[in-house]
């Protein structure tokens, strides 16, 4: 007969079991989102750059300047009202968001070779699952880089925004080594922080908002992070 320890010790054992089971079946729905939503946007890009009415329809008019702003407004509703939505809200917003994407991204397959933009895609591809993978596995509390990669994002977008009048190539790839690092960074963070927020507690509407959210979160590290790589070491046409 097992004693008191014993089948406590048993007890906690399959709780944690159970834990673990629920947390890989979590990350496992948030990087299915991730990935689909990747692939959906680069799924739109592809059409509208090599469709010639749709390219001009939307990069010869001001209708440019609505699909480069509008994913802001899909990621404000989603991270300011994701507890008043529903998972299905949650979800097609999602999915919205990234065929949004895809029309803005398009230009850069004017701008880029298609080989360089499916090399920089590997690579980043690459990078980005060995950093997603170190944040989920450390034991490493990294939860003190939030601040400094926070700084490092805005210290990016205004010397970006400085840039424009600047043009100048050395603060450019200044920007893009250092914003290499602090996306790097915040792949580790947010994949930590995504399993740190799982808890078999949540029900599953939470849980499936929880998903969609740290599949957001994921995805815009990694397709700022290829964006940064192309710029520096993409083909121009």
């Amino acid at each position: 007969m097992l004693g008191p320890d014993r089948r406590t010790m048993t007890r906690s054992e399959a709780e944690a079991a159970q834990i673990d089971v629920g947390l890989r079946q979590h990350m496992l729905r948030v990087y299915n989102y991730m990935a689909s939503g990747v692939a959906l946007t680069g799924i739109v890009a592809m059409v509208v750059a090599s469709t010639p009415a749709l390219r001009d329809a939307i990069f010869g008019t001001p209708l440019a300047w609505v699909v480069m702003l509008s994913p802001l407004a899909f990621i404000l509703v989603l991270s300011f009202g994701i507890h008043r939505l529903s998972l299905f809200a949650s979800q097609a917003l999602f999915w919205a968001f990234a065929a949004v994407m895809g029309l803005s991204l398009a230009s850069i397959f004017l701008i880029y070779t298609g080989e360089s933009i499916a090399r920089v895609f590997f690579i980043t591809a690459a990078s980005f699952g060995a950093l997603s993978l170190w944040g989920y596995t450390t034991k490493r509390d990294i939860s003190g880089w939030g601040s400094f990669l926070f700084i490092g994002l805005v210290g990016i977008i205004i010397a970006g925004l400085v840039n424009i009048f600047l043009q100048s190539s050395a603060l450019q790839f200044a920007v893009s080594v250092i914003g290499v690092l602090v996306f790097a960074g915040l792949t580790a963070y947010d994949t930590q922080n995504i399993k740190n927020e799982y808890s078999e507690l949540h029900d599953h509407e939470t849980s499936g908002k929880l998903a969609v959210m740290g599949a957001l979160r994921l995805y815009l590290d990694f397709i700022n992070l290829m964006m940064i790589l192309l710029h520096l070491l993409g083909d121009r046409r």
